[in-house]
């Protein structure tokens, strides 16, 4: 794969920026420049208007990447941007210009850049879609959806869900399935009884972990009424929830006190640094994503870089990336099969077999598979 005379852009969220989409990009840069590429990101100034995000702050408090060229230059509501970026590009004329896809809103921006790019007759852009039709729908969706899909040469999909909603936009341009590769970049894990320490959490506690932004689909409410299980209840298992709110905070935080499960819970409701993820993953015995919707999730490839079992619930992509009491569960979107699955985790000293067979499993899921994906891509275009 070695060629250091390949180019490759990268356009979309990196630092300043902060979260998984950060991290991916900025993760796959890092991939190809070891592959011997040489590596541009492009990221936002503007990634998302105030009325559309729903967090506290977009912007990441760490440090740079000291090893990539970033460079802010995109605003997504400043078409002047967009044909600024895409006439930039153009001239540079990379190999591969390369746009991750999560939301519609991003549809004319992320497709104008890539319009003007293609008009060198020498990059060829690929999109690697997380979700082309959004969990949580807003007018206009399909029309910016399908805006961008016309602009780009071929296409990358995270799960098999998200291929077949696809092909309701295009059937005709390569389009690959493969999973989302481990999130490596948070560091090693570390002893369990550390990590405990360092996050000043009790040591003789079993903990399971919610991990990630708070929304709706992600079903939190599910799983907090699980916690309720009179099993669980009377057990010495708590739930850590790390992360931000994205939806009504005050919606769960009446779920907590209804069932009075205040004392089965560990609250860590703010954004969770890069530099802390680690910390909470080597902490916990296994990582709960009780989605009611899905197409797949950056989370279970931190948990398994972290060598983490996981409980999934049996909706989207979740069930093709953990294998049914192999490396974790698949159940349904149920409190009761949710907590069946944790006290059956605990009752029956799973957490060694299903670590074992968490080592095994993560091979698949490279950084150099994915780049021998698009390389295939580009091949058939």
């Amino acid at each position: 794969m070695m060629n250091s005379k390949k180019t490759v852009v990268i356009v979309g969220s990196a630092h300043p920026l902060r979260g998984g989409l950060a991290n991916y990009n900025e993760r796959l840069a890092l991939a190809y420049q070891q592959a011997g590429y040489k590596v541009k990101i492009f990221t936002f100034s503007l990634q998302y208007p105030n009325f559309l995000f729903p967090g506290k702050t977009q912007f990441s408090n760490e440090l740079a990447p000291d090893n990539l060229d970033i460079e802010v230059a995109l605003n997504s509501v400043n078409p002047l941007s967009w044909i600024a970026l895409g006439n930039r590009i153009r001239k540079m004329a990379p190999d591969m210009l390369i746009m991750k896809f999560w939301i519609p809103f991003m549809g004319p921006a992320l497709g104008t850049v890539a319009k003007i790019a293609k008009r060198n007759n020498k990059t060829k852009v690929v999109s690697i879609i997380d979700n082309i039709i959004p969990h949580e729908h807003r007018p206009g969706d399909k029309v910016l959806a399908k805006y961008f899909v016309d602009n780009v040469d071929g296409f990358i999909c995270m799960s098999e869900a998200v291929l077949n909603d696809l092909k309701t936009f295009d059937q005709n341009k390569p389009t690959i399935f493969t999973p989302h590769p481990l999130y490596d970049n948070f560091g090693q894990p570390i002893d369990k009884l550390l990590a405990k320490k360092r996050l000043g959490l009790k040591t003789d506690i079993n903990y399971i972990m919610f991990f990630g932004f708070i929304r709706d689909y992600k079903g939190l409410d599910i799983l907090l009424e699980a916690m309720a299980d009179v099993r669980i209840k009377d057990s010495n298992i708590k739930l850590i929830v790390a992360g931000e709110y994205y939806s009504n905070e005050q919606y769960y935080l009446d779920i907590i006190k209804d069932k009075n499960i205040e004392d089965k819970l560990v609250l860590a409701t703010d954004f969770i640094p890069d530099s802390k993820v680690g910390e909470y993953f080597s902490a916990c015995d296994m990582v709960v994503q009780p989605y009611k919707t899905a197409t797949q999730s950056g989370v279970t490839q931190i948990a398994y870089h972290f060598e983490k079992p996981m409980l999934v619930t049996n909706v989207g992509g979740l069930p093709e990336i953990v294998p049914h009491m192999r490396t974790g569960y698949v159940v349904e979107v149920d409190p009761r099969a949710i907590a069946d699955g944790i006290v059956d985790f605990y009752n029956n000293d799973r957490e060694a077999d299903f670590k074992i067979n968490c080592i095994e499993e993560k091979k698949k899921y490279t950084w150099e598979t994915l780049l021998d994906k698009i390389n295939f891509l580009f091949s058939k275009n």
